[in-house]
């Protein structure tokens, strides 16, 4: 039996009433082994939700453990490809016949204006593929169906006592619309704000919040003030300096940096944490993670995180 130690966590959290967010992908458009592009996982009561398909969002999936045909439901924050080049591949290796995919009944994508026709294309696209296993392989024709939905502000989805709204956020005057989305489930509420510039959207609809993820974009200033395109990248994302501002305002129980985007003058792998966090630190105090792919947060009697070993996290504390 295709079982493991994600599964079993993922089990005992539903089990318990718990929240369990998984960051898949907490990366950009680089091809990073280190931090695949956008996707996170919400487990709920039987619910397992994702949100963005981004590059190797299947690839983690089956890391954890979790049958790529046992995804509840997708939805979509907005069309760029990072956050959606994962959804062939989830749609098409989740319908295969083996423990780790099977999907017998059509996929469910929930997203903003182009979704039900991006499924649409996709199905003409890949049709010698369907036909093939539809003949060669027996698969079931409903399992490579989808359920798409465009959606727009406010609920969207709510099954098995699983709520989810889409809230419209900022990512710039000609990405319109994109979203972000709240999730809430047995008194719990997590927020995930999308890309975004700095929107007090995002702050409304998370106070009271258990845990907010956010994108944020560290930029070192010469590059944003010397070459057009980074400075063009830092108008669609939110400074740490904003995403803090955000933080302040909604005061979740806890605050994780995810889908970090980040340039050096000196180039480097990985993300300048030291500084995220030092900017971050100008305008927020409270508790704060830094997302790596893998770490997950569990929200049941209080907020319990751990990385990809399950070894516990502590958030970061400002100094008082």
């Amino acid at each position: 039996m295709w079982v493991g130690a994600g599964l079993l966590a993922s089990l005992q959290a539903a089990m318990a009433g718990a929240i369990k967010v998984t960051l898949l992908g907490t990366g950009t458009p680089t091809p990073r082994l280190t931090s695949f592009s956008a996707s996170t996982l919400v487990e709920a009561g039987p619910e397992k939700l994702l949100f963005d398909l981004g590059r190797g969002s299947t690839i983690r999936l089956f890391q954890e453990h979790i049958p790529l045909g046992a995804i509840t439901a997708h939805f979509i924050t907005h069309l760029h490809s990072d956050h959606i080049v994962g959804l062939p591949d989830m749609w098409l290796s989740g319908w295969i016949g083996t423990p780790w995919a099977s999907r017998k009944s059509p996929m469910v994508v929930y997203g903003p204006k182009g979704t039900v026709a991006m499924t649409e294309n996709l199905t003409k696209a890949f049709s010698e593929d369907i036909r093939i296993r539809e003949d060669d392989e027996h698969l079931p024709p409903a399992g490579v169906a989808f359920a798409a939905h465009d959606i727009g502000p406010g609920p969207v989805y709510d099954n098995n006592g699983v709520k989810v709204t889409a809230i419209e956020v900022n990512h710039g005057d000609k990405i319109k619309p994109a979203f972000g989305y709240v999730i809430e489930y047995d008194g719990k509420k997590v927020v995930l704000s999308g890309d975004t510039r700095y929107d007090e959207r995002v702050a409304n609809a998370a106070k009271g919040a258990d845990l907010l993820v956010h994108e944020v974009a560290i930029i070192e200033p010469e590059l944003s003030k010397n070459y057009p395109s980074y400075r063009d990248i830092e108008n669609h994302h939110s400074s740490p300096e904003d995403a803090g501002r955000i933080f302040t305002l909604a005061k979740p129980k806890l605050a994780v940096f995810s889908h970090i985007v980040f340039a050096t003058l000196k180039p480097v792998a990985d993300v300048p944490e030291a500084a995220l966090i030092a900017r971050t630190r100008t305008t927020y105090r409270g508790p704060l993670v830094v997302g790596h792919d893998l770490t997950s947060i569990v929200i049941d009697d209080g907020v319990h995180v751990v990385d990809a070993n399950d070894n516990p996290i502590q958030p970061l504390l400002a100094d008082r």
